[in-house]
């Protein structure tokens, strides 16, 4: 809105022609729905409070859940708000892409509102019946994937990372292709909702995955650049993805621990169905899966790598080394079990920021040499003890395969790894 109102006027005071940039727009978007969402917060969960909209948790579940029942829920209804109101105010309305990602959102956010009000109104975690759900969902991914497929530029073939040379073309099924994509999106966002900041968490890094990618696919330079695919009007996308990656970060204020609200399936519904939308747009499908394992590692990586690396330097030679090392070891290893990272990754990335920002980086690492090897037989001994010899039987041949594909993964892995390093 803001760009069909003030952009014009550029001729007449050049100040206006920052409209036209996407960038500009995105971050207009990010500060307007986080703000207005941590504005509209407190006075929502207050409202919820008086009307009893409150979480009801599964007779089944873990008994750590109980402890969520009675927690306001259906805060999903905010973030759509904020998500809502920041698109429409910042971005180009003439965009198809936007109208049928707020769309799809939008409607997945109602078949997610009805299934809380049914399980409120039951007092039961049984709300709209799955395959009720399931068919709604599919419908919604099926009139978006018409639609998309019909766009005029809009390509039907595949893009795999790191293969710039295959790209299928599906033809007519890219529609259910499209659907199977939107449909698992939206039910792997609404299975980790429901626990403090489980699924606001991974949206805010996600959508900030994608902001940056639907910004360089609607770029042709830098689409030809990095060897991408090109999507004429991808670049409005992006001002979408910072405004729902604004209205879940002031979501997670007050859905961190103590949770105060939770979103609901109205939220985590709309949110996997956007995500998803977004994905198919953008042409990176498959980015989808990893987006929040690579980004929550270099994000968790990173938030610890900065205090270390300030620390190591102000730490004096006779002082204890090797509690902070360790200390912040463990520490990344339970937040990434936490965020459902690996552990792994973010270790590497903590080590990498240590190394380059830290004057005196070897001292940590040195400290922690001395004792590594009764924790490398520790790691060893936990990952066979985790191991269900019972159900090497049920697997079978597929699940041998698995074992022995992943293991030559990891050795090739290593290989090119070192042979690109060499």
């Amino acid at each position: 809105m803001l760009y069909h109102l003030l952009y014009p006027l550029h001729a007449s005071f050049g100040g206006f022609n920052v409209f036209r940039y996407i960038t500009f727009r995105g971050i207009g978007a990010a500060l307007t729905a986080f703000l207005v969402v941590l504005y509209l917060g407190p006075a929502f969960v207050r409202l919820l409070q008086r009307y009893q909209v409150g979480q009801v948790v599964r007779d089944d579940g873990p008994e750590s859940h109980y402890s969520k029942k009675g927690v306001p829920t259906m805060g999903g209804v905010l973030i759509l708000f904020g998500l809502s109101l920041a698109t429409l105010l910042w971005v180009d309305l003439s965009n198809p892409y936007i109208w049928l990602i707020l769309g799809l959102t939008l409607f997945y956010g109602a078949v997610g509102a009805y299934d809380d009000y049914c399980k409120i109104k039951r007092q039961n975690s049984k709300g709209l019946s799955g395959k009720g759900k399931l068919v709604m969902q599919i419908a919604g991914a099926l009139l978006v994937g018409i639609m998309m497929a019909n766009l005029p530029g809009y390509s039907t073939k595949l893009s795999f990372p790191f293969f710039k040379e295959l790209q299928p073309d599906l033809g007519v099924y890219y529609i259910p292709f499209i659907m199977f994509v939107i449909v698992g999106a939206s039910n792997a966002v609404n299975l980790t909702d429901g626990l403090d900041g489980l699924a606001a968490g991974p949206t805010v890094v996600t959508s900030g995955v994608y902001l940056l990618f639907s910004y360089l696919a609607g770029h042709a330079v830098l689409a030809s650049y990095l060897q991408i695919p090109y999507v004429a009007g991808a670049g409005e996308v992006a001002i979408f993805c910072g405004a729902l990656a604004g209205a879940s970060l002031g979501f997670l204020w007050f859905n961190a621990f103590p949770a105060q609200m939770f979103m609901g399936d109205v939220g985590s519904l709309a949110i996997g169905g956007a995500l998803g939308t977004v994905a198919i747009v953008t042409k990176q499908e498959f980015l989808l899966a990893g987006a929040w394992e690579i980004g929550g590692a270099l994000l968790l990586g990173v938030g610890l790598g900065l205090p270390m690396a300030y620390l190591t330097d102000r730490i004096q030679s006779e002082e204890p080394m090797l509690v902070l090392a360790l200390g912040v070891v463990f520490l990344c290893g339970g937040m990434a079990i936490w965020m459902g990272v690996s552990f792994l990754l973010a270790a590497m990335i903590l080590g990498a920021v240590v190394a380059n920002l830290a004057q005196h980086h070897t001292r940590p690492f040195n400290a922690i040499e001395s004792v590594k090897w009764p924790f490398m037989i520790l790691f060893f001994l936990l990952a066979g003890a985790s191991l269900h010899l019972k159900s090497l039987g049920v697997i079978g041949l597929v699940g041998l395969a698995y074992i022995i594909l992943r293991v030559i993964g990891r050795f090739l892995g290593a290989w090119v790894g070192g042979a690109v390093s060499h």
